[in-house]
């Protein structure tokens, strides 16, 4: 860990307990949100109504397309998250820039960040974020519902017979998922075996010839493409193409760590099983 980053670990854990503090006493503070899927995160925690800013393609719930912009993943309105006066601001710990934390740390906004990597990550988050803004209740309700989602889902499908899966990201160029990302961890749950999970990263860039080596079964496809298995047309050495089992799942549901990726699993788990079932009377 650099000394930037360490900087930044240690603030955010001033930032948290100073937080906790204030909403044990009561207080209902007022948030801006850094990245669309905290954003979802804070309403799922019952606190919707105290963010006051967001970044751009916060889009989910409804409400919270409303709300004021304070900039984007690249960059941010500092002057305007000042203006908003926000008590704090919830980062990813992952995704937002250090130097994006020093700055606002910096201007005076406390700034919390939130680990969520993992899909127990979201239920934790929920329930921490509701400590923050004072919406304990509401918070744990919501983890709790999700868990019990995500769990029904993986017993649902335990023990089914696996699945060779290639999940793409984007086409040109082709990005997938290692075993470190979200996506990966409903693939797995699922039944399947992610083809490129021990790549090194997050989301790494493949080439062809490594998806026809790979000779997924399926290839799991969260891109705008409305059709993509037009982009895999001719490439029948493969065998998620050769046997039409190219499959489009939606990408908000799968790619944002929030409560909607119970549904995202589902989509996943059931189109593993669409494989698995022409598979079984392919073989009969």
């Amino acid at each position: 860990m650099d000394r930037l980053s360490r900087l930044v670990v240690a603030l955010a854990a001033c930032a948290l307990a100073l937080a906790v503090a204030d909403a044990a006493d009561g207080a209902r503070p007022r948030i801006v949100s850094l990245a669309p899927h905290i954003t979802e995160l804070l309403f799922a925690a019952g606190a919707g109504a105290q963010v006051v800013g967001a970044t751009e393609y916060s889009d989910f719930p409804a409400e919270a397309r409303a709300l004021p912009r304070i900039g984007n993943a690249f960059r941010f309105d500092y002057e305007r998250i000042v203006a908003l006066r926000p008590d704090f601001a919830v980062a990813w710990r992952t995704g937002t820039p250090a130097e994006v934390v020093v700055r606002l740390e910096a201007l005076g906004v406390r700034v919390i960040t939130v680990p969520v990597q993992s899909l127990e990550d979201i239920g934790t988050a929920i329930e921490e974020l509701g400590r923050l803004a004072g919406t304990g209740r509401e918070a744990t309700e919501a983890a709790a519902r999700f868990r019990r989602e995500l769990a029904a889902t993986a017993a649902n499908y335990a023990g089914r017979a696996p699945v060779r899966v290639f999940v793409e990201l984007d086409h040109r160029p082709l990005f997938t998922v290692t075993g470190r990302h979200l996506i990966s961890e409903m693939v797995a749950l699922c039944g399947g075996v992610n083809v490129f999970a021990s790549l090194p990263g997050l989301a790494p860039s493949v080439d062809l010839e490594a998806v026809v080596a790979a000779a997924p079964e399926a290839i799991l496809y969260t891109g705008p493409d409305a059709d993509p298995a037009r982009e895999w047309r001719g490439r029948n050495e493969i065998p998620a193409v050769r046997r039409g089992e190219v499959l489009r799942v939606p990408a908000d549901l799968v790619s944002r760590a929030t409560p909607r990726a119970a549904s995202g699993m589902r989509a996943v788990c059931e189109a593993i099983e669409s494989v698995r079932a022409r598979r079984a009377v392919a073989t009969h």
